[in-house]
């Protein structure tokens, strides 16, 4: 929007300056940032008004929770979705259309996000809509999103695979390439769901994750950066390393009011749309595999999750003292900040490991 009017009022200079994806990066990372440390208090009221006991505990939970976290308010993801959406309205480039079914994918899981954590709020209840509901709703999100990019946009290269650390290798999965896609959008929202367990656990990691998938984009829409390190070209994927600012912005800003002891909690509204966010960006840079080194964070708790229920189903015993992952170190008695910043730093160390794999081919 600021492009069509700067251009419309013939500001050359600042059109110039504007013309530069660095600059718009860095801009949007500012203002979805500004935008939640100016606002947060505004909406943490509101929503405190809204929530008298505020997000419903887990009664199976860490007995912990259910003081600590008591009266805390949830749905946060709002924020942080407003302030991303302004912030790319403003700083992406309205003439590229490749944000904009990672922006639908975003918001729509964002919807079902709100309105599980609405029920749970209404029912003072930490059971929300049905699970199956909730993946079937991101399921059709998901085959839209397939449509749009490869319909609409004419998306090329949708059945193929890239293969961290090898050079320019792919893997054609044919037709199982829907069901992978599905897998890596929906696993993704719901993995990083479940990371939102402690104050800034989820947060950080996301932030992480959109830093680097926003260096891997502007390398992917640069046609010499790409083929030098054998990355497959996407034109005008630097408009989704604004995206990515956006996204960094957001929850630099969030964290502020997340960080312990939280005074809001995201909620279902924001982890299912960040962790759908970065899910669809993968897909279209073909860095799925590398999704999951650098957001091994989000993998470990899935699978922590997959192998309780599915042991304690089979033998009737439970590998963790309790799931996600998290929770088990809780019931260890390690202190909650202790785990939150040693995810952090091992997140910092994955995000290093997945940049490494595009030199090491």
């Amino acid at each position: 929007m600021i492009l069509y009017l700067i251009d419309y009022f013939e500001f050359d200079l600042i059109a110039n300056l504007l013309s530069y994806l660095t600059v718009r990066t860095g801009l949007a990372l500012m203002t979805s940032f500004l935008l939640i440390i100016l606002f947060g208090p505004f909406f943490i009221r509101k929503l405190s008004a809204l929530q008298v006991d505020g997000q419903p505990i887990r009664t199976d939970g860490p007995q912990s929770h259910i003081v600590a976290k008591k009266g805390t308010p949830t749905m946060g993801g709002i924020i942080i979705l407003l302030s991303i959406i302004i912030s790319i309205i403003f700083w992406c480039n309205p003439d590229s259309l490749i944000t904009w079914p990672v922006v639908f994918v975003m918001v729509t899981f964002g919807m079902i996000g709100f309105i599980d954590d609405l029920k749970k709020v209404k029912n003072n209840s930490s059971n929300g809509i049905s699970g199956k509901i909730r993946i079937l709703f991101q399921i059709l999100v998901v085959v839209i999103f397939v449509y749009w990019i490869k319909d609409v946009l004419n998306f090329e290269n949708l059945d193929l695979l890239s293969l961290p650390f090898l050079k320019d290798v792919f893997l054609n999965m044919g037709y199982f390439s829907i069901p992978f896609i599905i897998l890596v959008i929906v696993g993704s929202a719901n993995a990083v769901n479940l990371t939102d367990g402690l104050d800034g656990l989820a947060i950080v990691p996301i932030m992480i994750v959109a830093l680097t998938f926003a260096l891997i984009c502007y390398l992917a829409g640069n046609i010499i950066y790409s083929e030098y390190l054998y990355i497959n070209y996407l034109p005008g994927a630097g408009e989704l390393a604004v995206l990515c600012a956006a996204i960094i912005g957001s929850a630099l800003g969030f964290l502020w009011y997340n960080a312990p002891p939280a005074m809001v909690f995201m909620g279902d509204t924001g982890s299912l749309a960040l962790g759908g966010a970065i899910g669809s960006i993968s897909i279209l840079i073909k860095q799925e595999l590398v999704l999951a080194i650098v957001g091994g964070i989000f993998v470990a708790e899935a699978v922590s999750v997959i192998l309780q229920v599915g042991s304690y189903k089979l033998t009737g015993k439970r590998i963790f003292k309790m799931a996600p992952l998290h929770h088990h170190f809780e019931q260890k008695g390690v202190p909650e900040s202790q785990i939150v910043i040693r995810f952090w730093i091992v997140a910092v160390i994955l995000a290093l490991i997945g940049l490494a794999t595009l030199k090491i081919r």
